[in-house]
């Protein structure tokens, strides 16, 4: 029977498909993740990965071996941390990531509300910028983050939609797009788009040769779209949080809306993370 060391190993490889990387993860060597995965495939007695010098690959084998382990492994590490809750009860730190001025409201909302409920433990706020927010979750960085949604991975929990708001571009104040009263998505087409380092399936659809800029935080992307270096997709909340005189906010006239949520590690859901976003979901229901 493997170990669960080498279980836990294999599942973080399959999902990074590097074996650097997947030692920082697990904070351990590269030797030993490389070592611990040669076990592993002895003990099953067929390869699980191909390894060339460029890349890693899951084999057919290591495939099914991942689908159906992965739920079996988030059950058994979510089990482990709620019977440590039970003894613990709701105390410690819960660290909260956020992006934008908006959400660090919201979240603070949600915070006064969750300190009641549970008065033993504190909430430690972290701005993040976009390309932070996925490391910073896998890393163990934070517990959970405000994001937009699908934030995708089978290692992700998304919980409840939060926020759903209407999508904006930030244009420069003289670009022609800031005359129009609102811009068709088929016009996106037409110049270059902004966007941050997060996945965004309708954008990725809409705008494919959009200019990805992952260490780019909102205001240097606010600049460039100011400077006239491009258009960028915004929510709503980001014209009444960020008004600056070089930009204009223009709405899309047939976009889907944004959504909002919380998001955290699958299989640490631990009784801070569930009870926070229990108070996140009674705030937004709550009549205004």
């Amino acid at each position: 029977m493997p170990e669960s060391r080498e279980l836990e190993s294999f599942l973080a490889l399959a999902e990074e498909l590097h074996f650097g990387r997947t030692a920082e993860r697990l904070r351990v060597s590269t030797a030993q993740v490389s070592q611990t995965i040669r076990k592993l495939e002895r003990r099953i007695g067929v390869p699980l990965f191909t390894r060339t010098s460029r890349r890693v690959e899951l084999t057919p084998v290591g495939r099914q071996l991942r689908d159906d382990l992965r739920p079996a492994w988030s059950a058994v590490t979510a089990a482990v941390a709620k019977a440590v809750d039970a003894g613990r009860g709701v105390t410690g730190t819960l660290r909260v990531a956020f992006g934008d001025a908006a959400g660090g409201q919201l979240l603070a909302g949600v915070a006064e509300r969750f300190r009641r409920r549970a008065p033993g433990c504190e909430v430690e706020f972290r701005e993040a910028r976009p390309a932070e927010v996925l490391p910073w979750l896998r890393e163990g960085e934070v517990d959970v983050v405000l994001a937009g949604l699908p934030l995708d991975g089978r290692d992700l929990v998304t919980g409840p939609v939060l926020v759903r708001e209407l999508r904006f571009l930030a244009v420069a104040a003289g670009h022609p797009f800031a005359r129009w009263d609102a811009v068709p998505v088929a016009d996106l087409a037409r110049v270059t788009v902004l966007r941050c380092a997060l996945p965004d399936p309708w954008l990725d659809e809409h705008a494919p040769d959009a200019d990805l800029r992952p260490r780019a935080g909102l205001q240097e992307l606010l600049t460039l779209a100011g400077a006239g270096a491009g258009v960028l997709p915004v929510g709503a909340h980001i014209r009444r949080y960020y008004p600056r005189p070089d930009v204009a906010y223009v709405p899309m006239a047939d976009a889907p809306r944004l959504e909002w949520g919380l998001v955290w590690p699958a299989g640490t859901a631990s009784a801070r993370v569930r009870a926070f976003a229990d108070a996140a979901a009674e705030l937004v229901r709550e009549p205004v």
